[in-house]
């Protein structure tokens, strides 16, 4: 196994070109799709190997519950540096796991909160809530989709502006974007070297919208001007994996996006280019962290069997 079981924790390096130039390059739903695939099988790997690790690290700790064998020399010996790194794995995977459920209990507990306090209105797909703070955000809720606006922010915008609103919500609705932004903020919190695919996909995503919101009005401008001025005033929305109009990030860059010709839409970037070659490049890190951890555990799995008397 050797220094192999630590490539999928360092792999994730190999990405952050193509963080960069998937949101200057490739359609936003492109990038969306092809950084989260990227940012979600890494964070296993890495997680992965960071189990095997601290399986040799928890084998030598006095009282264990794990067989004898499993602290053997040969076992140890799988491990390079087992003395430091088993026992460093062993802190490090337990705040990947609790960081890991607080993030999705917080993720659970604002959606549920949010469902209870629409629960009175009308069962439509837009809940329009009479209040002074200005803000909306696409609420996910599988047969309860809603889309939730306060009069302030209403009040701000044109009447164009408002129908781009609601497209844009809806565009966040229909392709799951939270689901996006879930799986990119734990891999972010399963590796740190995943952040910048994170700070990519929140940004990728709401261009997914926009384009789409542009597609349904019919008009970029208004789209454009219903993004400035709503992140004039709004506060943003309540967790960072669900979706709004006025989502914290380069809004600038949104606007004169949107200001522009529309994205061409591209399955797959021709090797031949910068973003091609960068794409390609994550997909062989990817494919390495993934074929590194696979003979990582199988090793292991072999090594420990052998170890353990029947």
């Amino acid at each position: 196994m050797g220094v192999f079981v630590f490539l999928p924790l360092v792999l994730p390096l190999t990405a952050w070109p193509v963080a960069r130039l998937a949101e200057q390059r490739l359609h936003p739903r492109t990038a969306t799709r092809l950084l989260t695939a990227v940012a979600a099988v890494m964070a296993l790997c890495s997680t992965v190997c960071l189990a095997l690790v601290m399986v040799v690290g928890t084998a030598q700790l006095p009282g264990n519950p794990l067989p004898d064998g499993w602290s053997d020399p040969e076992v140890r010996a799988a491990v390079p540096y087992d003395e430091v790194v088993g026992k460093a794995a062993i802190p490090a995977l337990c705040a990947v796991l609790l960081v890991s459920v607080r993030a999705l209990w917080r993720h659970g507990r604002v959606r549920r909160r949010a469902h209870r306090a629409l629960a009175g209105l009308r069962g439509t797909g837009v809940a329009v809530l009479p209040d002074d703070v200005p803000y909306a955000y696409a609420l996910p809720g599988g047969d309860r989709d809603r889309v939730v606006v306060t009069t302030a922010l209403l009040d701000c915008l044109e009447p164009a502006e408002r129908r781009a609103l609601f497209a844009h919500e809806r565009a966040h609705l229909a392709a799951r974007h939270h689901r996006f932004l879930l799986a990119v903020r734990l891999a972010a919190l399963a590796n740190p070297f995943l952040r910048p695919l994170r700070t990519a996909v929140s940004y990728t995503a709401e261009r997914w919208a926009d384009e789409e919101a542009a597609k349904a009005v019919g008009d970029r401008r208004a789209v454009a001007t219903a993004i400035g001025k709503a992140a004039l005033v709004s506060r943003g929305t309540p967790v960072a994996t669900l979706a709004g109009l006025a989502a914290p990030g380069p809004v600038p860059r949104r606007v004169a996006a949107l200001l522009g010709p529309a994205p061409a839409v591209r399955t797959w970037p021709s090797l031949f280019t910068s973003v091609g070659l960068a794409a390609w490049a994550a997909a062989a890190g990817t494919a390495v962290s993934a074929m590194s951890s696979a003979n990582s555990a199988v090793t292991m799995f072999l090594i420990l069997r052998a170890a353990t008397p029947l």
